[in-house]
């Protein structure tokens, strides 16, 4: 069984910058995971310290409340992984899920770590490349013309380890939409 995975999908990332075309290609992936009535889980990074951007009671930590419904799952993690400290691993074997898909916050983080941490414990993985948005940029990295989202993308497809899809080809491939 497939599930999605929407990582960091928060208020304080989502407010950075203008994620417009992101966030309607993850909500379509989230409205055709519901209709088939396929997991959708959302990881959320949370930290203990009051003054950082994650606080975990800071409206800035949150998840939209519009994007997830009673049977959504929410993981929080501390770290980029979704697995590293968290219940992730057992609520995958529990929902019988053999493949992830990919999309959220940030590319080069939490989106590249879950996807490696993913494949490591053996899970085939689908990284959504276009469904993927970051707060960084060029000026970030010292890179001029870097476009992060095709880096990791490339990076992560040359691997052959994990699928790299955008999101039109993700739902031509596994929903003939």
């Amino acid at each position: 069984m497939k599930a999605l995975i929407i990582t960091d999908m928060q208020n304080v990332i989502l407010n950075h910058k203008n994620f417009d075309d992101e966030k309607i290609k993850i909500e379509k992936l989230i409205s055709v995971f519901r209709e088939n009535n396929e997991p959708i889980i959302f990881t959320k990074h949370v930290e203990d310290d009051s003054e950082g951007f994650f606080y975990k009671e800071s409206e800035g930590a949150q998840i939209p409340s519009y994007l997830v419904k009673d049977n959504d799952y929410v993981i929080e993690k501390t770290t980029p992984s979704m697995f590293r400290g968290t219940n992730a691993q057992e609520l995958l074997e529990k929902l019988n899920v053999d493949h992830l898909i990919i999309a959220g916050f940030n590319t080069e983080y939490c989106c590249l770590f879950s996807s490696i941490a993913a494949f490591d414990k053996g899970y085939k993985v689908t990284f959504v490349e276009d469904a993927t948005g970051t707060t960084n940029d060029e000026t970030t990295y010292e890179m001029p013309g870097l476009d992060i989202k095709d880096f990791i993308g490339t990076v992560l497809d040359w691997s052959g380890a994990i699928e790299v899809l955008y999101c039109e080809e993700y739902l031509d491939k596994y929903n003939n939409l």
